[in-house]
């Protein structure tokens, strides 16, 4: 310390700030390390119980990451573990005397007398390897932080990369029997059937729950249109169905609109104000009564909107693990995909690769989480150039097949409106005025459907057709009812012919 205190005062305080850090002693379990690798040489069924649980990496000393890189090369080649064979590998991989020799071996594997328990020690020292990495990323990062001429937005990235390399290459789940399961299916069917209503999370589209009994858990729900046709308002106005009328927390994650925007456009189609009115502020008196008796059920609903701006799949997933463990979210919707970034430093320059990776990690959330997450999807321009109706198909989904093939539910907004179709291509003719089609392309535990929903243009929501009386069809009935000749009074008398004078001269007033 004396040499220390001879130096400038900027070295004796950066050694004081080394002693700190190096002063302990990292995580480590060398015991179970030793147990570990001795219940592998003296039973296969160890092997065969952790070895997808462990690497060489995981071992604190560097003796037991040689041992254990041996039994797994053994393990790869369909070779027999045991005290010889692995002796014999390391001696072939030059590195026996690095992992203390035949006589080290032979300690271990008389430490142990069976595998029992293997995997739960193999656990403990993932444990502490998963510590001794955090610590060394923390490290870095405090280093580097330190560092001006650090780019703190590529710091970011680098630590955001770090951390989620260490959750997906180590937090691995063991597969369970056919018992079990079935027994888990079974208690599931058994809640089914006790609850009432639908077994997942009602959209608040009759139809569409019909199809799909509701938003199941677990499934990831691909929404995709081209722009315009209203997908922002579909997602809305089921977020504001599933909060408000069903009082289950929604998480609305927006990379498009501020969130300003979005509850704007939500108090426009609760209360029926048009947006411009919103936007502007002239409304009349009756009109602010209207605004604040009519928001009060969205003021107290469950609904969680987050605005930020190329949303990376990294925060995507740390922010939802956060919503859902301390506000209880259900259900996760995301607008829209294509403005998501994979994150993680690593800027491959193909675009079809992120979008697969974001797809991908959007499964695995819905997995861990155990929600749905609906996730809005641009369509390509092929739409546009074809001809005819011009519906989308699974073809058109942008930039990834992987989208496709990720997804539990693919489905499709089509509002022929748009394109100045001004009827349905069915029997009927229906006109299209004022309606939209909710497609349902991929279904992967259940059927498909083409159905129809009320698009209100000016408060930018869909509701159900037939929450609409005066629709289309009735609309025309009485069109054709004022058009019947049954009721017509040009048979009648006059007045004068009726009564033999004009009734109204002989009225006191």
């Amino acid at each position: 310390m004396e040499k220390l205190q001879t130096n400038s005062p900027y070295k004796k305080r950066t050694s004081q700030v080394i002693n700190l850090e190096k002063g302990k002693i990292p995580p480590q379990a060398t015991d179970l390390e030793e147990v570990v690798l001795g219940a592998m040489m003296i039973d296969k069924k160890g092997v065969d119980e952790v070895i997808d649980i462990l690497n060489p990496d995981v071992f604190y000393k560097e003796a037991h990451q040689h041992i254990f890189e041996a039994i797994n090369t053994l393990f790869v080649e369909s070779q027999p573990v045991d005290l010889l064979t692995v002796s014999q590998q390391l001696k072939k991989m030059q590195k026996l005397e690095l992992s203390g020799g035949e006589f080290y071996l032979i300690q271990l594997t008389q430490k142990v007398s069976s595998s029992a328990h293997i995997e739960f020690h193999a656990r403990i020292i993932l444990q502490k390897y998963i510590q001794r990495s955090l610590i060394k990323i923390s490290n870095e990062i405090i280093e580097d932080s330190y560092n001006v001429s650090t780019d703190v937005f590529d710091l970011l990235d680098s630590a955001e990369s770090k951390l989620y390399d260490i959750t997906q290459g180590n937090i691995k789940r063991s597969s369970e029997t056919a018992q079990d399961l079935v027994i888990q299916a079974k208690k599931k069917i058994e809640e089914i059937a006790n609850k009432e209503g639908l077994s997942g999370i009602p959209s608040g589209f009759t139809e569409v729950d019909k199809l799909t009994s509701g938003w199941q858990p677990s499934d990831l729900i691909i929404i995709a249109a081209r722009p315009g046709m209203g997908k922002t308002a579909l997602t809305l106005s089921m977020a504001r169905n599933i909060a408000v009328e069903h009082n289950v927390p929604v998480a609305f994650f927006s990379c498009e609109m501020s969130s300003v925007q979005l509850i704007t456009r939500l108090i426009s189609s609760e209360t029926g104000l048009s947006s411009e009115k919103l936007r502007t502020g002239n409304l009349e008196k009756h009109e602010w009564e209207q605004l604040n008796v009519k928001v009060k059920g969205l003021e107290k609903a469950p609904l969680f909107i987050d605005d930020t701006p190329s949303l990376s799949i990294f925060d995507l997933r740390a922010k939802a693990r956060r919503l859902a463990s301390q506000h209880g979210v259900k259900i996760i919707m995301i607008d829209y995909l294509q403005l998501m970034t994979a994150g993680g430093g690593k800027n491959t320059g193909n675009r079809e690769q992120e979008i697969s990776t974001i797809s991908r990690n959007l499964k695995a959330l819905a997995k861990e989480l155990n929600v749905p997450v609906i996730a809005l999807s641009q369509l390509s321009r092929a739409v546009e150039t074809r001809g005819g109706s011009k519906r989308p198909l699974l073809s058109d989904l942008r930039e990834s097949g992987a989208i496709e093939q990720d997804a539990d539910i693919v489905s499709f907004i089509y509002r022929p409106e748009y394109y100045k179709i001004e009827e349905w291509d069915d029997e009927q003719h229906t006109p299209t005025d004022g309606q939209g089609e909710f497609i349902v392309a991929k279904h992967r535990n259940g059927g498909l459907d083409e159905i129809r929903l009320k698009f209100v243009g000016h408060l930018g929501k869909f509701e159900n057709l037939d929450t609409f009386p005066f629709s289309n069809e009735i609309a025309s009935s009485m069109n054709n009812a004022a058009n019947d000749d049954t009721f017509k009074t040009t048979d009648f008398p006059s007045a004068e012919d009726a009564f033999g004078t004009n009734p109204s001269d002989d009225l006191p007033y």
